[in-house]
């Protein structure tokens, strides 16, 4: 497991290890406690890749067709915040929904990367909140509004490796305020994370540190001002952020 972290006025990347984390590429030697390190976003994307109604029981809930090919938006890297970052709720929305997705973050600049070769390009796997105003979407017809504001891009806190977890068959699941509003599975995409790189990638260049979020199961649902979401995935860890 990977993670980007803060000391003083250092930033680097380390590798967590029972508590510990091994810093990577800095001068000085020595380990941190990780409660000693500020924990930010474990990438900085250019672009942030989000896809719309892929899982089966979200499409199931929604009472939805299946899409036969992958639904795409995007999310500015101006939305971004990291684990225990704030939420903050837009007072030209009365309606903000948490989404729990599994996002993928990539290694490698590329294009036209087939299914095949999807892997080689994946730096790692991380837990994100598609925050969302459900009202403005509804108003606006189309998603980017909604979707854009500041901090309404939760992701982290840690990368698992590809190697670390099973991707494919992965638990996921949402909790506001202890209470858990969404729960299933990887297995459940209905576009995995190799095909959506191949789709991905037939239509743009992805540069490293870009971050594929591969969209919410069923149980979405309202977040009020001081609520806390957390967003688990096996293999990863817990992704936690207070409303405010």
């Amino acid at each position: 497991m990977i993670g980007k972290f803060r000391s003083g006025d250092e930033i680097f990347y380390g590798e967590i290890e029972n508590g510990r984390v091994y810093p990577q590429g800095v001068i000085h030697a020595g380990t941190f406690e990780l409660s000693e390190l500020r924990v930010l976003p474990p990438s900085s994307p250019s672009k942030i890749v989000c896809v719309g109604l892929n899982y089966q029981d979200h499409a199931k809930e929604l009472s939805m067709e299946i899409p036969e090919t992958p639904v795409l938006f995007l999310k500015p890297p101006s939305a971004v915040i990291g684990h225990e970052d704030k939420i903050i709720y837009p007072a030209s929305s009365s309606r903000v929904d948490y989404e729990a997705e599994l996002a993928v973050v990539i290694g490698k600049r590329c294009k036209n990367i087939s299914a095949e070769k999807a892997e080689d390009v994946i730096a790692g796997y991380t837990c994100f909140n598609d925050v969302t105003a459900r009202d403005l979407q509804k108003k606006d017809g189309h998603w980017t509004r909604a979707k854009s504001f500041d901090t309404f891009a939760a992701f982290g806190p840690y990368l698992a490796c590809p190697d670390e977890m099973d991707v494919a068959d992965a638990k996921i699941s949402c909790r506001l305020n202890g209470e858990i509003r969404q729960e299933s599975s990887t297995s459940n995409l209905i576009f995995d994370t190799p095909y959506l790189i191949e789709f991905i990638t037939e239509i743009m260049t992805l540069e490293v540190g870009d971050v594929i979020a591969t969209g919410t199961p069923s149980g979405v649902g309202e977040m009020q001002r001081g609520d806390i979401v957390e967003v688990e995935i096996q293999g990863i860890g817990i992704l936690r952020n207070e409303v405010v």
